[in-house]
C-alpha cells in the first residue's frame, strides 16, 4: 500500500473515531451517574435508618434506668388486723412512714398522705402484705421495704418533668417536687438498672410494667408458627419442584403461592378469625391461634425460599444419584434436600422474623386485651411484643410512651438476633458449585 492510497482514507476515519469517543464518554457519564444515584440512595436510606433507630433509642433508653428508695415502715399492730389481712391499707402505712421521714403531717382530709402515695409505687404496699402474710411476728416491728418511685416521680428525676413548667401543666405540684429533691439529696433515692422491665409483665402502673409476658407469648406463638409452617412449607415446595407434573394446574398453584406472599397481613387475620375462632373455636387471643394465623402468613415465603434453594442444587447431583440406582424420593431426600437445607433454614428463619413483627393479624384475633401475666399454656390468653407496643403507645400515661420505645428496642433485638442466625447458618453451611 502506498502513501497515496493511505492519505485519502485518513481524514475519513477521524469523524468515526470522534463519534466513538463521544459515545464512550456518554457511557462513562451514564455509569458515573448511576453510581452516584446508587450511593445517594444508600446514604438516604442510612439517614432514615439512623434517624429511626436514634429516635427510638433516645426515647426509650431511659426506661432501662429506674429510681428506687428504701423506707423503714413500722407495722403498727393497731392498724393491722390479722383476721382480715387483705383489707389492711398498707399503702397508707407506707405513706405514714414517708411522712415521718419527710417531717410532714397529714391533715383531716388526707391531702398530704394522698400526695405521698402519688410518689411511691403500690409495690411497697404489696410487699408489706406478702411479708406480713408470710410472717405475722413482723407486726409491731420496723421493716425496711425497697421499691420504685411512681412513674411521674421517675420522669422528674430523669428530667422529663421540669420544675420550670407551670405547676398547673404538670402532674406533680411544687410541694411534691420539694419532697423528691429532699429524698434525692439525703441519699434515700438510688439509681439503678431497671430489671423489673424484663421480669414483670404488663401492669396498669407504668413503673411496674414489663415485657416478660409479651416475650413468653411471642416465643410460644413462634413455636406454633415454626412447627406448622416449616414442615408444611418445605414438603409443599419439594413436591412442587421435584415431583409435581408441569401442567396448567401446577402453574396456577405456583402463581397463587407467589400472590399469597404479597397479600396484606390483615387479610390473614380476617381468615384466622373466621376459620380458627368462629369455626374451629380455638381460644381467642391465645398463642395457639396467633401461631396458626402467622403460619398461614409465613407459608408462601417458606415455599418460595425452599423452591429457590432446590433449584440452586446442580442437576448433576440428581443425575448421579439416579445413575447409581437411587429412586426419585431417595435422590431428593438423601441428596438434594440436604444440600439445599442452608437456603431452606435461612428462608424459614427470615419468614419467622417477619411474622414476629406483625401486629395487624393479631389484633383481628383478639390479642389486644390487657394480660397481666405470662401465658401458662398455648391455649391461655397472651400478648406479644408488637401488640404490647401498640397497647402502650395508646395509653394515656406519659410513662408508657417511654416504655413503648424500650419495648421496640427489645423487639428489634429479637429480630436482629434471628436475622443474624440466618446469616450465620447460611455462611456456615453454604456450598458453592
Amino acid at each position: 500500500m502506498t502513501d497515496a492510497a493511505i492519505s485519502p482514507g485518513a481524514p475519513a476515519a477521524r469523524p468515526a473515531e470522534s463519534a466513538r469517543d463521544a459515545l464512550l464518554k456518554k457511557r462513562h457519564r451514564s455509569e458515573k451517574l448511576f453510581r452516584a444515584q446508587g450511593i445517594a440512595a444508600i446514604i438516604i436510606a442510612m439517614i432514615f435508618l439512623v434517624v429511626l433507630v436514634g429516635r427510638i433509642v433516645a426515647q426509650g433508653y431511659s426506661t432501662f434506668e429506674t429510681h428506687t428508695l428504701t423506707v423503714p415502715v413500722y407495722l403498727n399492730p393497731e392498724r393491722i388486723d390479722t383476721t382480715a389481712i387483705e383489707g389492711v391499707n398498707f399503702d397508707y402505712i407506707v405513706a405514714e412512714a414517708m411522712m415521718k421521714k419527710l417531717g410532714v403531717q397529714d391533715d383531716d382530709l388526707g391531702t398530704t398522705s394522698g400526695k405521698i402515695m402519688d410518689l411511691t409505687s403500690r409495690d411497697f404496699g404489696n410487699q408489706l402484705l406478702q411479708m406480713v402474710k408470710k410472717d405475722h411476728s413482723l407486726i409491731g416491728k420496723t421493716v425496711n421495704v425497697t421499691g420504685s418511685v411512681k412513674a411521674d416521680a421517675d420522669l422528674y428525676y430523669k428530667g422529663e418533668i421540669k420544675r420550670s413548667t407551670a405547676e398547673g401543666d404538670r402532674k406533680l405540684d411544687n410541694q411534691q417536687l420539694d419532697w423528691l429533691d429532699k429524698l434525692k439529696n439525703d441519699g434515700t433515692v438510688k439509681t439503678g438498672f431497671n430489671t423489673k422491665f424484663f421480669t414483670n409483665s404488663d401492669s396498669t402502673e407504668p413503673e411496674q410494667a414489663g415485657v416478660w409476658g409479651a416475650v413468653i407469648g411471642s416465643a410460644m406463638m413462634l413455636i406454633i408458627t415454626a412447627v406448622i409452617a416449616i414442615p408444611v412449607g418445605v414438603l409443599a415446595a419439594v413436591y412442587l419442584e421435584e415431583f409435581a407434573p408441569k401442567n396448567r394446574w401446577t402453574d396456577v398453584i405456583e402463581v397463587n403461592i407467589n400472590n399469597l406472599a404479597a397479600v396484606p397481613s390483615i387479610v390473614y387475620g380476617l381468615l384466622g378469625l373466621a376459620l380458627f375462632i368462629n369455626w374451629l373455636h380455638v381460644p381467642r387471643g391465645s398463642p395457639l391461634v396467633g401461631g396458626l394465623v402467622l403460619a398461614l402468613m409465613a407459608l408462601p415465603t417458606v415455599i418460595i425460599a425452599t423452591r429457590s434453594s432446590l433449584k440452586a442444587v446442580p442437576p448433576s447431583i440428581r443425575e448421579a444419584a439416579l445413575g447409581v440406582g437411587a429412586s426419585k424420593a431417595q435422590t431428593v431426600f438423601h441428596h438434594v434436600l440436604p444440600l439445599a437445607m442452608p437456603g431452606v433454614m435461612t428462608g424459614a428463619i427470615l419468614s419467622l422474623a417477619h411474622a414476629l413483627g406483625e401486629t395487624a393479624p393479631l389484633l383481628m384475633i383478639g390479642m389486644v386485651a390487657f394480660v397481666p401475666g405470662a401465658p401458662e399454656n398455648f391455649a391461655s390468653s397472651a400478648t406479644v411484643l408488637p401488640v404490647q407496643v401498640f397497647i402502650w403507645e395508646n395509653a394515656s400515661e406519659r410513662a408508657f410512651h417511654e416504655r413503648t420505645a424500650a419495648a421496640i428496642i427489645v423487639l428489634l433485638v429479637f429480630m436482629i438476633v434471628m436475622n443474624a442466625a440466618a446469616v450465620i447458618l447460611r455462611r456456615r453451611f453454604e456450598r458453592r458449585w
